[in-house]
């Protein structure tokens, strides 16, 4: 079939989960063209052909938490050079490529080309379970209106797609239609990397932003070896302070010291939250505030029994951590997951029955 995938560029999660789909597409010969924005661009690029540049939502971090005013008026100046070049490309496809179904993670201008023509259209994200999954008072309590306005832009994303495959390790219930639960998709890295795990002795730690003094002095206090990614970004080669160790970026060092590591300290996202629990290693998350699916992502870690959730990392909350990760990984040791293959099949028979005209 002839596949229009649209993936949003906010952060590197859609990117990376949105190859491997892409990658078991062109295993089964489906033709492919691909619209993302932001990083995804140059990620997708690199391995897949017909990759067209969009403009899409972003958002401004200070000082780990979601600087609203400052995001809203950056998308408004972005979104006025950008919506033309969108605009463009959309046409361009009404003469070219002519996609029968549209996959969309999180992205709106293909979902827009796919109901303004009568296509199905498949949302494959984490995002959905915000709106689209029951969460109890617990889950949301402190955060009510983070949680409704959060909520409300989901829903408001991609409405009245045909179907709704969510990617998670946790499992709340479903409370619309049409709507599937699926385990995080899983880079090919991770997958090889469940060889390589084990339980090491050093913590993994991924931070972006620099010069956190205090983080650091909290690590420090630690006594335990923690190989500390995102904090330098510039650095070529190690840099050692007593029990520090600054990473410079190397994907393939990055994944080894994961499937490695005690544990992993680092903040809400889902990707390598996901990818921590598939490789059974307890989490210390540290959400980015006034983003809601980062809170609820960390709360149904500590709900589980995987981790635990920390509003700032000081000397207590790392000791703290330290102190369950036995109990946590007890609780991780009965956690499973059959790669990507329940949600390869979900996609080969959404593919086949739109195919028969089904969807």
């Amino acid at each position: 079939m002839r596949i229009l995938y649209g993936v949003v560029g906010e952060g590197m999660g859609h990117a990376m989960r949105s190859r491997v789909v892409l990658e078991h597409l062109v295993r089964e010969n489906h033709e492919v063209e691909i619209m993302a924005s932001g990083r995804a661009v140059d990620f997708l690029s690199k391995r897949f052909d017909e990759v067209r540049k969009i403009h899409g939502y972003h958002l401004i971090y200070e000082e780990n938490r979601v600087r609203l005013g400052k995001t809203v008026w950056s998308n408004v100046l972005a979104g006025t050079g950008g919506v033309p070049e969108n605009i463009a490309a959309y046409f361009e496809l009404l003469t070219s490529f002519r996609p029968e179904v549209v996959i969309s993670d999180f992205e709106s201008w293909t979902y827009l080309y796919g109901k303004t023509h009568n296509l199905p259209v498949l949302s494959i994200d984490n995002m959905q379970i915000i709106s689209r999954c029951t969460h109890d008072d617990e889950i949301v309590r402190g955060y009510e209106t983070d949680f409704q306005l959060a909520r409300a832009f989901v829903k408001g994303k991609l409405p009245f797609s045909s179907e709704y495959f969510i990617t998670t390790f946790f499992h709340p219930p479903v409370r619309k239609e049409r709507t599937r639960l699926f385990p995080p998709i899983l880079r090919p890295e991770i997958e090889q990397a469940k060889v390589i795990a084990r339980r090491g002795e050093h913590l993994l730690v991924y931070q972006t932003a620099e010069g956190n003094e205090g983080l650091a002095r909290a690590l420090a206090s630690a006594n335990v070896e923690c190989r500390i990614y995102g904090m330098r970004r510039q650095i070529q080669e190690e840099q050692v302070e007593g029990n520090l160790r600054y990473m410079p970026f190397s994907e393939t060092r990055f994944i080894e010291d994961l499937a490695t590591a005690r544990a992993v300290i680092a903040g809400g996202g889902f990707t390598l939250m996901g990818e921590a629990v598939y490789l059974q290693k307890p989490m210390l998350s540290v959400p980015v505030r006034r983003q809601f699916e980062q809170i609820l992502n960390a709360r149904y870690l500590e709900r589980l029994g995987y981790g635990r959730e920390a509003s700032q990392i000081d000397a207590e909350a790392v000791k703290a951590f330290l102190d369950i990760v036995p109990r946590c990984e007890e609780k991780l040791a009965s956690y499973t997951q059959d790669a990507n293959r329940e949600l390869f099949r979900a996609v080969d028979e959404f593919l086949d029955r739109a195919a028969a005209g089904l969807v």
